[in-house]
């Protein structure tokens, strides 16, 4: 059996196309289509169901300090009402999840992380409280207590105010507050989003979530406001150069070699893997993780191989669309070092023809 959100019934009254997606029943088109969702996302607003997302509480004394160790961001450097985005290391050189921290109080924070990992980071996160002996520091999965809906677009934010008395312009990126909305209290509206097209992510209890889209469509009418499947999630995810985990960035990858160096801070704490990645970054790394335009019109798909000019594999497709506003094939993949730089001609393998393509 699926699991189902809050809102499965609403998406297939809409005439969603369904499919399982980390265990869940998740729409992954409208009748629209992926296209129009994607223009609609990018020139409007429009919403996506990501209810399937966890959620763990960690709470106590202790819990930055924890939160330091398991995680290379730096949690000190985070206010109250301020998000980070974050991986937790695996102890052997890879990432077990990325993941958005979310500080309260310097006793409270909340970590978002990934559907398909829910398991796998429950248990790694009481694994790794178990080894430090922390006394004053409690987790909770409270992953089936909420629903999520990211409403994103240029419209976003002015719809959403219409639903609030929260000033939302004053909630800067990567900041959030917990407010009254539509009615219901204690809603954390997060000024984040997987799209690069602006808006909030709404979290508020599951028994909440039909109220609150109801009334996101009501105000929606004059903005356009349409439901947006994971088809569209994952294309424009993929045209901002957003990683997708189990894709672009998974167990057996660096946060070095996905370029996310930037939330590694070594200088700020000791944290699992330090010691490895920092003799990674002496060493320099031999991979990397890069983004690329198709030259001729081709589809990469995960998995492909990159080639240089004479065929020989130097990497392979981690990623890969025809953009929907260009219609142009692009995509994300790994290939060795020599041939990460920008503008760098590489070929994507298609039924063994090599596709040109450069790095961009």
């Amino acid at each position: 059996m699926l699991k189902e959100t809050p809102f499965t019934a609403i998406h297939i009254a809409l005439g969603a196309r369904m499919a399982e997606f980390a265990g869940f029943n998740m729409p992954i088109q409208y009748p629209t289509g992926i296209q129009e969702e994607h223009r609609i996302v990018r020139e409007g607003v429009g919403v996506f169901d990501v209810s399937h997302m966890g959620e763990f509480w960690v709470k106590g004394t202790q819990a930055a300090d924890f939160l330091q160790y398991i995680t290379t961001n730096d949690i000190n450097k985070l206010d109250a009402g301020k998000a980070q985005y974050t991986c937790f290391p695996n102890g052997k050189g890879g990432i077990v999840d990325d993941l958005i921290v979310y500080k309260y109080s310097t006793t409270k924070y909340l970590l978002v992380v990934n559907a398909g990992n829910i398991d796998k980071d429950w248990e790694w996160v009481n694994l790794q409280l178990n080894n430090l002996g922390l006394d004053d520091c409690k987790l909770e999965n409270a992953s089936d207590k909420y629903g999520q809906l990211a409403v994103q677009g240029p419209k976003a934010t002015e719809m959403l105010q219409k639903l609030t008395d929260a000033d939302l312009s004053a909630i800067p990126y990567y900041s959030f507050r917990e407010w009254s909305f539509a009615g219901i209290q204690g809603v954390l509206l997060s000024n984040t989003g997987y799209t690069g097209a602006g808006g909030f992510e709404l979290y508020f209890k599951k028994e909440d979530g039909v109220q609150i889209w109801n009334a996101l469509f009501e105000v929606g009418k004059e903005y356009g406001l349409a439901p947006i499947g994971l088809g569209a999630r994952d294309s424009l995810r993929l045209e901002k150069w957003y990683c997708l985990y189990g894709h672009d960035i998974d167990d057996t990858t660096s946060p070095l070699e996905a370029g996310l160096g930037w939330i590694v801070k070594f200088d700020a704490k000791d944290f699992i893997d330090k010691e490895f990645l920092l003799k990674q970054k002496a060493k320099g790394i031999s991979r990397k993780l890069v983004h690329f335009e198709c030259l001729e019109r081709a589809i990469p798909r995960n998995g492909y191989e990159i080639c240089d000019e004479a065929g020989h594999t130097i990497g392979h497709v981690t990623s890969g669309i025809m953009l929907p506003t260009t219609k142009v094939g692009i995509g994300m993949g790994y290939v060795q070092i020599a041939y990460a730089k920008k503008d760098t001609l590489i070929y994507i393998k298609i039924r063994e023809k090599l596709n040109p393509a450069k790095i961009v």
